[in-house]
């Protein structure tokens, strides 16, 4: 059999290069001997992440459209133009069998590439709205992976398959490391805890309000995991040195973390969405209103649907925050519908059926 060569191209954020990495090694597992190379932004964080999971990456020179004139706007056409030339010499050098996009600027151009010249392409699309990169893709890819249902409007019906995101499999049986858990963060027992989450770069509006609520946390006498991003440690790991309240940039083991944890408030990108079906805890979403589309109040509304969240906006926090946790809280048969409901949505073997439809598309 000849050897097979794959592209895999996503990134800008963590939710779209995890997915990609994690495809990759799957493929790895089926195809030991497969080749594969990685596209993305040449000046984002795919190019250390990437390399650190041990593959090899290529940059283009492109950046995402601003809201605003700037002179980054002034520069798309070139950077287009740059990046299509770029991913067209890099398509024709290593003669890929199949090209995967996961989203991000960087797969715009190359998968426009290689439809143009006939090479199978498969779109990963994270999120409940789709941004405009996988929009304009989705015309002439081959095969559409999706995590939510309904996305009949943005994508041809034929090529669409429900799959789910591409989650961690150490997630997958948690419960069973409740007592590690515990012991890693050194935990009370006797308390709940709670895990506040932000994203990997933080956000900003959790973090103001997890400081101005420590008091109302003491009083009701719960323990706290802060993750509040590396933008953000300056300014609280001070908060380090009060009794029951842990804050870190980032989190190394997230299995243990969601196995210690009795509630998650997090923000609502595709990526945490998924994990936090598969771990099954009573979560409060804090969406990010800053991202395209509006997409993670999207992604939290998907969930808050079937009854499996509690959806709280940045703009409620002040008058709502309190009310919604205290009453999550107190009422266990809330705990218990959330939990259920949440769990039901999980899709755990998401990366396995992505690769099924990979597959498929070798000629």
């Amino acid at each position: 059999m000849t050897k097979l060569k794959f592209i895999l191209s996503g990134g800008g954020t963590g939710g779209h290069i995890y997915p990609a990495i994690a495809i990759a090694n799957e493929l790895k597992l089926r195809y030991p001997n497969a080749e594969f190379l990685f596209v993305g932004a040449q000046d984002k964080m795919e190019m250390q992440k990437v390399p650190q999971a041990g593959y090899a990456i290529k940059g283009l020179w492109i950046a995402g459209l601003q809201r605003k004139l700037t002179i980054d706007n002034a520069m798309f056409p070139f950077k287009l133009v740059s990046s299509l030339l770029k991913s067209r010499s890099i398509i024709s050098q290593f003669k890929p069998d199949v090209v995967i996009g996961t989203g991000g600027f960087a797969s715009g151009p190359l998968l426009q590439m290689a439809n143009l010249a006939g090479i199978p392409t498969l779109i990963q699309e994270q999120n409940s709205y789709p941004g405009i990169t996988n929009k304009l893709l989705s015309k002439k890819a081959n095969s559409i992976c999706v995590a939510y249902e309904n996305l009949e409007r943005f994508f041809p019906k034929e090529k669409i398959k429900l799959t789910g995101n591409p989650v961690r499999q150490d997630l997958i049986d948690i419960d069973s490391k409740r007592d590690e858990a515990i012991g890693y963060f050194k935990l009370n027992p006797a308390k709940k805890t709670i895990l506040v989450l932000g994203g990997s770069l933080g956000a900003r509006r959790i973090n103001q309000l997890i400081a101005k609520e420590l008091d109302f946390f003491a009083s009701n006498d719960v323990q706290l995991i802060w993750q509040c991003g590396k933008f953000y440690i300056n300014d609280y790991e001070g908060f380090n040195n009060k009794e029951h309240v842990q804050v870190s940039a980032f989190i190394d083991r997230m299995d243990l973390v969601y196995a210690a944890a009795d509630f998650v408030i997090s923000r609502a990108g595709a990526s945490s969405v998924s994990e936090l079906c598969l771990v099954g805890k009573p979560v409060i979403f804090i969406p990010s209103p800053n991202v395209a589309e509006d997409h993670q109040t999207k992604n939290a509304q998907a969930i808050v649907d079937k009854k499996g969240a509690i959806l709280v906006k940045e703009s409620e926090l002040d008058e709502r925050f309190e009310t919604v946790f205290s009453n999550l809280l107190s009422n266990l048969n809330l705990q218990k519908e959330l939990s259920l409901n949440i769990k039901t949505l999980a899709k755990p073997n998401a990366t396995r059926d992505i690769v099924e439809e990979i597959i498929k598309l070798i000629k």
